[in-house]
């Protein structure tokens, strides 16, 4: 069988992998603007003066982290809505759950690994700057807002470049759930049509294509963190 260009480019088959693409894009995104913030609220926690926060943010990062990110996505699916009462179990598996509960499992699973990272960005700031800033006056938290936080996160754009990189393959699992994402409409073509080089083509392209762009992001950001830092 012929591989037949025209598929990837017009008509149906076309129009469904890129609206998969949208989705896969889109859950990429939502994951990564809250993982972030997430990932920063642990790495604090486990740099904190109260053993209590400490023991959380460490009990969060390893728990999460020794199970397959497929557990979570499975867990978040089917095991969580059923803690919720039936009617509210209804009404979430009624309104495109599918999606809400990939995202909450990317965004759970990735923040845990973007918090080592920052973490360990945040221990590479001298102590100076945390006394220096303490001297201006700076309570704790202040001090991390201010002045540390800034700094590690420029001093973790590789590491938070490579985790944004596995959040975007590892959204091809939420195919699993039933969420329309690039890899569900490609094996949805490949269903239809029987053009399975055509389909897996055009994920295998769209997913390179996607991480080479989010590499030269990292990449065009880099020099500029060095430069700072020199």
């Amino acid at each position: 069988m012929k591989f037949d260009i025209n598929l990837l480019l017009t008509g149906e088959y076309h129009e469904w992998l890129m609206s998969g693409l949208v989705v896969s894009l889109e859950l990429t995104f939502l994951s990564f603007l809250f993982a972030l913030p997430l990932a920063i609220l642990i790495a604090v926690m486990r740099l904190s003066p109260f053993k209590a926060l400490r023991a959380l943010g460490f009990i969060y990062v390893e728990s999460i982290r020794n199970v397959p990110l497929m557990a979570h996505l499975l867990f978040w699916y089917f095991a969580a809505p059923n803690l919720l009462s039936e009617s509210i179990r209804e009404k979430l598996y009624s309104e495109n759950f599918e999606f809400l509960s990939a995202t909450v499992a990317l965004t759970l699973y990735i923040a845990a690994y973007m918090a080592e990272d920052v973490r360990s960005g945040i221990r590479t700031i001298p102590q100076v700057q945390f006394e220096a800033a303490q001297a201006l006056g700076l309570n704790f938290m202040q001090t991390l807002r201010k002045v540390i936080i800034p700094q590690a996160l420029q001093n973790t754009i590789s590491p938070l470049v490579s985790q944004t990189l596995n959040l975007w393959k590892g959204s091809s699992i939420a195919t699993v759930v039933g969420v329309g994402e690039l890899m569900y409409q490609a094996a949805r073509v490949e269903s239809a049509s029987f053009r399975s080089a055509e389909a897996f083509v055009f994920a295998t392209l769209a997913y390179l294509t996607v991480s080479l762009l989010i590499t030269a992001v990292g990449m065009y950001f880099e020099p500029r963190q060095k430069a700072q830092t020199l």
